[in-house]
């Protein structure tokens, strides 16, 4: 058996069903061999997109898989990985290597050498006897602890070299081993949620890659925390729920902005809170109790006063019961709890937002379209993502997700066009749900030609190009150069390009028909058929709560 086989079969016994990948490498013939299917990118970043985007979809179980040749398909690769790392998916990459007498021979290209910094772990499979030893490690890392791009080498010389068939009987799984917080840690930090006036909750995204919603909302229900999530976190809590305000990035909903800024006691769980433009962060004077999987996050934006340290899942329900075992019956009623509040404040947020939302005006107001689409496609029926820039900045705070997973958060790493890939990779992990990406005229030119990958690969998603024919983001940077050469300005008919990649298209300029086109959009996917929809949009540069702490 060649080597490149006995990787195919330990891919397949630890229930990988789909390669994203590019040619040439040995490992897409080798994993349709062992019945494995192929899901063949235009581009090697949008591979590692939908790789992501499975893996977000599937919290790892199984992980996303991307595999690509040496030199040129590698260095494709990168900004894609990046994205991946920034945000701790767990999802696997196979680039082929040159030689092994070749391997680090300046100039070529060394994966091994150059994804160090954005890796979670990194081996070279150089000998036939260590494939079962380096693929374990590989899985093992993926499994357990934080999350992150994991990436095994594979040399072009020794693919094609033999092992023992039978070799495959010695790969044993590692199992997934889950830590709980120090019960006295807990017990601390339950005390200090009781003895608040005003707590709140910040769900980041390893409540989602915990499988912890249910824990989230027991605590939040019995405690009555009004609880607000990361941008990666976003839907781990439905917000639908009385209890969620939103989300918060860059940009945060009027809900969000009210509650932190007159929080006393803040409880951050399945977060890193990384300091960053898209990082909420959290307003001086709180008490902060901070949870997470990963001892390098605690005190990385600043000291807390209370850190545990564990599972999302197992702290949530330590905190469930400590809280129960010291306050006895519900410490808050239903009647006395922030509900109300939040509604209040979410209804005058939408009303004063409402000429936006429902413009009705031309060109289409983008809120509008997002506002619409919220309400044409019912959010626990689909997963939508956003692109980065304008429509990320606009979506975020309005759209109320309805489920977890069924909103995909990124962007910690800002590049252009990732949201298609992962809607791509999200429909492959649930077919049964309407997978949507919104993205810009900008993002569009980035990616948009593996909009024929979803043709090609019969994976009916909706994409929604959002064109203003500018980029609007960056008005106030471009000022001078667009004044004196026109520098924020681009143009294209996307659906025109969609139409002949063998899609379904639509160009949408009448605000009336936005929900109209949405629904024959929903009917193109039922059709089997990948859908775009171009809606004609005004230059909108207003956002809801832009970094308003500093």
């Amino acid at each position: 058996m060649r080597t490149i086989d006995l990787i195919a079969q330990i891919l397949k016994a630890e229930g990988i069903e789909y390669l994203s990948c590019f040619p040439t490498t040995p490992v897409i013939e080798a994993a349709a061999q062992v019945g494995i299917r192929p899901i063949i990118c235009r581009q090697e970043r949008v591979g590692v997109g939908i790789a992501d985007g499975y893996s977000r979809v599937t919290n790892g179980r199984p992980p996303g898989v991307f595999a690509m040749q040496y030199g040129p398909g590698a260095e494709n690769a990168f900004p894609g990985v990046s994205t991946a790392y920034s945000d701790s998916t767990p999802m696997l990459l196979l680039p082929l290597g040159h030689t092994r007498k070749h391997d680090r021979v300046f100039p070529l290209f060394s994966s091994l050498r150059t994804y160090e910094s954005v890796t979670k772990s990194i081996e070279q499979i150089n000998t036939e006897d260590r494939v079962i030893d380096v693929m374990r490690r590989a899985f093992a890392s993926l499994r357990n602890g934080r999350g992150g791009p994991v990436m095994v080498e594979i040399p072009s010389d020794l693919s094609e070299t033999t092992v023992d068939p039978t070799s495959i009987e010695n790969y044993q799984a590692v199992p997934n081993a889950l830590a709980q917080a120090n019960p006295e840690d807990v017990d601390r930090a339950a005390k200090a949620l009781l003895s608040a006036e005003h707590p709140m909750i910040i769900a980041g995204a390893g409540v989602l890659y915990a499988e912890a919603t249910d824990q989230l909302v027991q605590l939040a229900e019995f405690l009555q925390l009004p609880v607000m999530t990361t941008m990666e976190g976003k839907s781990a809590i439905s917000e639908l729920h009385p209890l969620a305000l939103g989300s918060g990035s860059g940009v945060m909903s009027e809900p969000v902005l009210s509650f932190l800024k007159k929080a006393d006691v803040v409880l951050v769980i399945g977060s890193s809170m990384t300091p960053h433009s898209m990082v909420t962060p959290i307003p001086s004077g709180k008490t902060v109790i901070h949870s997470t999987n990963d001892p390098i996050d605690i005190g990385k934006g600043g000291s807390p006063d209370h850190a545990l340290l564990g599972d999302s899942k197992l702290v949530l329900s330590q905190l469930y019961e400590a809280v129960q075992d010291l306050a006895g019956e519900n410490p808050r009623s239903v009647v006395e709890g922030p509900a109300q509040e939040i509604e209040a404040i979410r209804s005058a947020w939408e009303a004063n937002w409402s000429p936006k939302l429902m413009a009705n005006s031309k060109p289409i107001n983008p809120y509008q379209v997002i506002h619409e689409l919220m309400n044409t496609i019912p959010p626990s029926e689909a997963i939508v993502t956003h692109d980065a820039g304008s429509p990320r900045f606009q979506i975020m705070p309005f759209y109320k997700s309805d489920g977890p997973r069924t909103y995909l958060g990124w962007g910690k790493s800002h590049q252009l066009g990732t949201g298609l890939g992962l809607a791509i990779g999200a429909k492959l992990a649930s077919p049964e749900k309407i997978c949507i990406n919104l993205m810009g005229d900008a993002a569009f030119g980035m990616t948009g030609l593996d909009f024929e990958t979803a043709v090609r690969s019969d994976l009916p998603i909706i994409t929604i190009v959002l064109n203003n024919s500018t980029m609007a983001v960056e008005t106030s940077a471009m000022e001078l150069s667009h004044e004196l050469h026109q520098t924020r300005d681009l143009g294209g008919n996307y659906a025109e390009i969609a139409r002949s990649l063998g899609g379904w298209s639509e160009r949408v300029t009448e605000p009336n028909q936005i929900s109209n086109a949405i629904n024959r959009a929903r009917r193109a996917n039922e059709d089997g058929s990948a859908a775009l929809l171009e809606f004609i949009t005004s230059e909108e540069t207003e956002y809801s709560n832009r970094r308003p702490f500093g």
